[in-house]
């Protein structure tokens, strides 16, 4: 018989939380980002709670509109490190961008992590997308969607030959006979892709877990295919049940097409959850925290996705017909899952501002806490999520709700969960 599945469970922190106006709230500090003690008070309330792992976005650029919102944003690695040092259990996630990073730092970045965390290390691989982007790293503009996963295959592809170049036991250090590692067991790679080169070997050891976890977050055609042949975990944008269905079968059905075991690939959408007492009270919840949303600032995001230019248009209509223009090539995903959600929902544009501004196209889980736990066992259930990346609105109040309310009334096995390293707690194999 086959152990029962754990519906695992990521707590995603960018900033001051998943709300555009989170910091905007008589509890935040708005400062409190650029903080040692923020990171760490948020790291031990995840850790405690038995979050599998903490996942930290990141953006290169200081965004469109920064003034009117919170985007500044510091090294996820460098955050990351200073973690390890105060936690023991929980995984540690970081985003870092095969556009504008060579493969060996990046490499040597991740298990430089993974070692002094004993195993507990992640990549959010991102292809990067904005122009602000590339403008800091002197390009004028982004590469087409496809070139940019063409990139990114071949630095992940080099950077996987350089966590292999060491054998696992390749340290056999010889005091004696004055041999620290067994130059049978480390080998150059000599990587000439279409993008990057490198010849190896990384100058790190091989990590505890082989190589660090690797986690995905596109869900367009070539995002699809390049998660199913890389991606250990995948944090998808799904607003309904059904949507979700669809997403899972699919990438299941295309690590299996590459030769993979579909259970090695787990998929976990982002929930926003807005806990109260009462539904009542999370509605209101949400309505403070939409009174506090900075509409022009939003609307020009919106159209900035959309590749539309929304000043004109009326807030209490439907969203307007988009025109023959292109959508930015950034967020081709993004930009189904918001007109998706604008047309079924039959939102105004006003409406759908603050769809935008709670979690960018992300499940959107209002309610008691009865009502959120019972969201999520349904999804888990029924085939639509192996876990979820929990996005709380508003840190830390909004994750300790979280902690407090919903997680004592979801059934997860504890199954994997007191693994050592990050891919044993998701029951992954070691690579």
């Amino acid at each position: 018989m086959s152990p029962p599945r754990r519906m695992h469970l990521n707590a995603v922190i960018f900033g001051l939380g998943s709300h555009e106006a989170g910091w905007r709230m008589p509890e935040s500090d708005p400062l409190a980002s650029t903080s040692l003690a923020y990171w760490v008070d948020i790291a031990r309330r995840a850790e405690a709670a038995d979050f599998d792992a903490l996942f930290l976005g990141d953006v290169l650029a200081l965004q469109s509109g920064a003034d009117r919102h919170l985007s500044d944003a510091m090294d996820p690695l460098m955050i990351l490190s200073a973690l390890a040092a105060v936690t023991s259990r929980i995984g540690l996630i970081g985003t870092a961008s095969t556009s504008f990073d060579h493969p060996f730092h990046l490499a040597r970045r991740f298990a430089s992590l993974d070692h002094i965390s004993k195993g507990r290390a992640g990549w959010n691989i991102v292809t990067s997308s904005n122009v602000l982007e590339a403008r800091n790293f002197g390009l004028d503009a982004m590469p087409e969607h496809d070139e940019r996963y063409a990139r990114a295959t071949d630095v992940v592809d080099a950077a996987i030959a350089l966590w292999e170049s060491w054998a696992s036991d390749a340290r056999a250090p010889d005091k004696a006979a004055g041999r620290y590692f067994d130059p049978d067991k480390v080998r150059s790679v000599h990587h000439a892709g279409p993008f990057v080169r490198t010849a190896g070997p990384l100058n790190v050891p091989r990590s505890p877990q082989g190589r660090p976890l690797l986690a995905q977050a596109g869900s367009s055609e070539a995002g699809r295919a390049f998660a199913a042949r890389y991606a250990d975990i995948v944090f998808t944008v799904q607003a309904t049940l059904t949507e979700a269905q669809d997403f899972y079968r699919d990438i299941k059905s295309r690590a299996a097409a590459v030769g993979r075991d579909p259970d090695t690939i787990l998929v976990f959408p982002g929930i926003v959850p807005i806990v109260a007492h009462t539904r009542q009270a999370a509605e209101e919840r949400l309505a403070a925290l939409n009174g506090f949303t900075v509409t022009d600032h939003v609307l020009a995001k919106l159209g900035e996705f959309l590749g539309e230019d929304l000043a004109d248009a009326e807030l209490d209509a439907p969203l307007p017909p988009l025109s023959s223009a292109r959508p930015n090539q950034s967020s081709q995903s993004r930009v189904g899952v918001l007109v998706g959600i604008a047309r079924r929902d039959r939102l105004t544009l006003g409406q759908l501002l603050m769809r935008l501004a709670a979690g960018r196209g992300h499940l959107l889980a209002v309610g008691n806490a009865r009502d959120i736990a019972d969201t999520m066992q349904q999804w888990f259930e029924g085939g639509a999520a192996d876990g979820f990346n929990v996005m709380a609105p508003v840190m830390p109040a909004d994750l300790q709700s979280f902690v407090d309310e919903v997680m004592p009334l979801l059934e997860r096995s504890d199954v994997f969960g007191a693994g050592r390293t990050l891919r044993q707690r998701y029951g992954l194999p070691r690579l």
